[in-house]
């Protein structure tokens, strides 16, 4: 059976969302048309383009992770340089390793510009900071005279994963200016609202897989210092688009995944870990479904 199917941020956390995803096709579901922010933007473009949840898992855990963390190059001493071109560069890491890998996987199954896919079979969040706004692409690619089906699917998925100051942002440039984009998260980091519009049935049900608890289950932010301040106004901020949409509806169709323990950035997760993250997938995936009344 065909469904639609979204999938949120997380960063490193996105291991679970493979164990869940496994759990979704030994029920026989597949997708046709898949939506995602950050991490979820990377598995999303994985899964429309064949890949198995067996061939994702294997695909990241034969991959150094710190590969991604690209640093530039420089003769001055990298704890120096490092702090230096953060302040120009607008973020530690360039993120063209995790580009570059994306751009091989996805080539492997054929697929190198939205042209290559269906319409609207692909669609992942970013945001336009210097225009302050959200971006589903490829679909707002025109308002910057871009064609979308001209544009590198990888580039995209770049874009959604810019995590601000961990990554440097993408430029996306127009004839006239340039355009600093960064993490699809920092205004919808579960991007269910992509298959919704008010009064028009669904063509097939819709199924969310986020890297959190449910809302009402979610622990109060303990702030005792100003960076865990800023860990809650970030958390507040990535997460209040997306808490408001869910709260309304749809909480029926989507699998929570408790993540919390987990640090979206820890680049050197241990197999152990990686396990953990699988089974808490694969576990909430499999309660979820038990009574899913799709």
């Amino acid at each position: 059976m065909f469904i639609d199917g979204v999938f949120s941020g997380g960063g490193i956390k996105g291991f679970a969302l493979i164990g869940a995803i496994e759990e979704v096709e030994k029920r026989g579901f597949r997708f046709k048309r898949v939506a995602g922010t950050s991490a979820g933007s990377i598995v999303a473009a994985l899964v429309i383009a064949g890949y198995t949840s067996e061939e994702i898992y294997h695909l990241l855990d034969e991959l150094d992770l710190q590969t991604f963390m690209d640093p530039r190059t420089s003769f001055i001493p990298f704890p120096i340089a490092k702090w230096l071109f953060f302040y120009w560069s607008l973020g530690l890491y360039k993120g063209n390793a995790l580009e570059k890998w994306l751009q091989e996987k996805l080539a492997a199954k054929g697929l190198r510009t939205f042209a290559d896919l269906p319409p609207k079979s692909l669609r992942v969040i970013a945001s336009d900071l210097s225009n302050g706004r959200l971006l589903v692409l490829p679909d707002d690619l025109e308002k910057y005279g871009i064609i979308q089906e001209s544009f590198p699917i990888a580039k995209a998925i770049r874009m959604s994963c810019s995590l601000p100051f961990f990554f440097e942002p993408v430029k996306l440039r127009t004839h006239s200016e340039t355009n600093i984009i960064v993490d699809g998260g920092v205004l919808s980091n579960f991007p269910m609202w992509l298959f919704d519009k008010e009064h028009v049935q669904k063509v097939r049900p819709v199924l969310g897989i986020k890297l959190s608890r449910n809302t009402y289950e979610r622990p109060k932010n303990k702030i005792s210092n100003a960076f865990h301040l800023f860990e809650a106004l970030f958390e507040t901020m990535k997460d209040a688009h997306d808490a408001r949409y869910i709260s309304r509806k749809h909480e029926k169709n989507i699998i929570f995944i408790p993540t919390e323990r987990f640090m979206a950035t820890e680049f050197t997760l241990t197999e152990e870990d990686k396990q953990a993250l699988l089974s808490l997938g694969r576990k909430s995936a499999e309660q979820f479904l038990k009574k899913w009344s799709y």
